[in-house]
């Protein structure tokens, strides 16, 4: 009959796991808001201003954008549903959002919507990854 192994320190290992999606919950949303805030202040300064209404309804939210919106990215998260981030522009008062991204007929297209959220795609991915391996550093140290 075969010899059962044990693991040392499995009771300490087990609870570091448990720990672990707390931890990554609070970096990943700081990283996630500050990638937000990048990709956000990125469309407002390509966006061509007449009034200023387009510019000032670009924003993020955690959720679902306003209505009347388009979303430029919605980022979820496998951490739960309540970690979802969604960059949108336009609103009731400027409908015209996408008429300016994507132009008319009669106008010619001034992209400013996806031209950002590419822009900063990688970079985006790359922070969430680092505050990933950050918490797991975090728990594995036992802070």
């Amino acid at each position: 009959m075969a010899r059962r192994a044990t693991i040392k320190g499995r009771a300490a290992l087990e609870r570091k796991m448990k720990r672990m999606p707390v931890i990554a919950k609070k970096l990943i949303k700081a990283a996630m808001e500050q990638s937000a805030d990048e990709i956000v202040a990125l469309m407002k300064s390509l966006v061509p201003v007449d009034s200023g209404a387009l510019r000032d309804s670009i924003g993020w939210t955690w959720g679902r954008a306003p209505s009347g919106s388009s979303i430029a990215a919605t980022v979820k998260s496998q951490l739960g549903s309540e970690m979802t981030i969604t960059v949108y522009a336009g609103n009731d008062d400027a409908f015209w959002a996408r008429w300016v991204e994507f132009g008319r007929q009669d106008m010619q297209a001034r992209p400013y919507f996806y031209v950002s959220y590419r822009a900063k795609r990688r970079r985006v991915k790359s922070r969430i990854s680092r505050s990933v391996t950050k918490a797991a550093k975090r728990v594995a140290a036992g802070a």
